[in-house]
C-alpha cells in the first residue's frame, strides 16, 4: 500500500462520516419538523429523496470505481450513525 492509497482511504473514511452526519442529521431535523408542518408526508418524502440522492451521489464520487474506497466510506457512514445515536439518543417506541 502506497502513501497515496492511504491518503485516499483516509479521505474516503472522513467523507463517508461526513455523508453519515449529513444523512442522519438531516433525518433528525426532519423528524423534529414533522409535528410543526401541515403536510408531514410531503416534508418526509422530499427530505428522504433529497438526503438519499445526495448521499448516493457522494458515495459514487468517493468510490471512483474502487470497491475498497466504497467499503471504507460506508464504515465512516455507520460510525457517524453510531455517534449521532449516542449524542441524540435512541427512543424505542412501545408496541412497534
Amino acid at each position: 500500500m502506497t502513501m497515496n492509497e492511504l491518503y485516499w482511504y483516509l479521505f474516503s473514511f472522513i467523507a463517508g462520516a461526513a455523508l453519515g452526519a449529513f444523512y442522519f442529521g438531516g433525518l433528525w431535523l426532519t423528524v423534529r419538523q414533522l409535528a410543526k408542518t401541515n403536510q408531514p408526508i410531503l416534508w418526509l418524502s422530499i427530505s428522504f429523496i433529497g438526503r438519499l440522492a445526495l448521499t448516493l451521489a457522494g458515495f459514487y464520487l468517493i468510490a471512483a470505481g474502487q470497491w475498497a474506497r466504497l467499503l471504507i466510506a460506508i464504515g465512516g457512514f455507520f460510525l457517524a450513525r453510531l455517534i449521532l445515536v449516542k449524542r441524540f439518543g435512541y427512543v424505542k417506541q412501545q408496541g412497534v
